[in-house]
């Protein structure tokens, strides 16, 4: 009963926050609107069911928008497949989505989320919720159920994979 108290103000409290997350793990300002949203329907819809990690429902929320940032680019290559297979005349680019392939940032950002994506399951969700999401070690612990050292370690091993396929891209 206490956390459906708490979710009202927790909302607004981490609205940035999980959007900021969102935004990093998918480099689309749109996607990370929508991903925002769900996480707090889901929430709300799950109040009862999550765990506060030091009176705090961030790394809860930062997971949920990991799964379903994950869910979202699992459908978008499924799309884009089907979009492969299927004929379709020459469209002229946009005048944005030119300016958006310009945008060298957005580029690296990409590169990057790509290069997390294919890191094994537990550096990638360590990385998700401490390179990416700004929690600390002894938070993504907790969120995670695993020891901080084994945070820590997951964190190095991450990092020098990612330099190495960043490098090689």
């Amino acid at each position: 009963m206490e956390t459906s108290r708490r979710l009202p103000s927790c909302s607004g409290r981490h609205a940035e926050a999980v959007w900021n997350h969102a935004y990093r793990l998918t480099g689309s300002w749109a996607t990370a609107e929508d991903l925002t949203s769900t996480t707090f329907l889901t929430a709300w819809r799950r109040r009862g069911d999550f765990t506060l990690v030091r009176d705090s429902a961030r790394p809860w929320l930062y997971a949920v928008v990991g799964n379903l940032a994950r869910t979202h680019h699992r459908s978008e290559r499924r799309f884009g497949r089907v979009l492969r297979h299927v004929a379709h005349a020459d469209v002229e680019d946009a005048h944005a989505d030119a300016v958006t392939e310009r945008l060298s940032g957005e580029d690296r950002l990409h590169r990057v989320l790509a290069a997390v994506r294919r890191l094994p399951r537990a550096e990638r969700q360590v990385t998700e919720l401490c390179l990416l999401g700004d929690l600390s070690t002894a938070d993504a612990a907790a969120a995670l159920s695993v020891a901080e050292s084994t945070v820590r370690a997951h964190i190095s091993r991450a990092r020098t994979r990612l330099r190495t396929m960043l490098e090689e891209s």
